[in-house]
């Protein structure tokens, strides 16, 4: 007789347990917090090099940088004047919990508003481990296509807003704009789409307006 044991779930389980910690950690000290999925190159890293310097004027921010190996995007980060801690999963395709909580307290907790963790690039596996956040958020750019959202659905589906990066490139690309927002509205129609280009700068203004608005929001209702 053959028998299944589902490791999945009893990972998923204990995740779970961490990340409540991390959202107590994060609520006891009113830290609005982003976890940044998407696929690699779909331009995490530099919209945030782009909205940080206007975020910065409203908010104490801090970065968590997660990805394989390689300190690049962490010094990019840091570049900005804004603290910096590199995760490298040396392997594993997602950041989970257990790996936020081990370098949370390298952050000097009462002097951030606003943690952005940007995860590891991948379409699949961040999306079955939550970290503790307050809001997700999914960066697609149009050079991947407009089917990436069917393919891929859970990082799709439990997003709180929807990125659709590199719109400069849209002349040149078979983006198809149209179908993506039907099957986002099908899929999630609670998230907002915001359009916009982390090289021309477009769009980054409502996305940043989201953000600190989403931000008031939540400590309101912490409060």
């Amino acid at each position: 007789m053959a028998f299944r044991i589902s490791l999945h779930k009893d990972v998923l389980s204990g995740n779970q347990e961490w990340a409540e910690r991390n959202l107590h950690l994060f609520n006891t000290n009113q830290i609005f917090t982003i976890n940044l999925m998407s696929s690699p190159g779909a331009g995490k890293t530099s919209l945030l090099e782009s909205v940080i310097p206007q975020l910065k004027k409203h908010a104490r921010l801090a970065v968590i940088e997660g990805d394989l190996c390689t300190t690049l995007d962490a010094e990019r980060i840091a570049q900005l004047g804004v603290r910096t801690v590199q995760i490298n999963t040396q392997g594993a395709c997602h950041l989970d919990a257990r790996m936020i909580n081990d370098v949370i307290l390298r952050f000097p907790l009462t002097q951030i508003d606003l943690l952005i963790i940007e995860n590891v690039g991948n379409l699949v596996c961040p999306a079955d481990f939550y970290l503790g956040e307050h809001v997700r958020m999914t960066v697609l750019s149009v050079t991947e296509g407009a089917d990436k959202a069917e393919k891929y659905p859970s990082v799709f589906r439990s997003a709180n807003a929807i990125l659709l990066n590199k719109i400069d490139l849209l002349p040149y690309v078979s983006f198809d704009l149209g179908r993506f927002r039907v099957v986002m509205s099908e899929m999630n129609p609670s998230a907002p789409i915001f359009p916009m280009s982390a090289t021309s700068r477009e769009g980054l203004t409502p996305w940043t307006d989201w953000i600190l608005q989403t931000m008031r929001e939540q400590k309101e209702q912490s409060e």
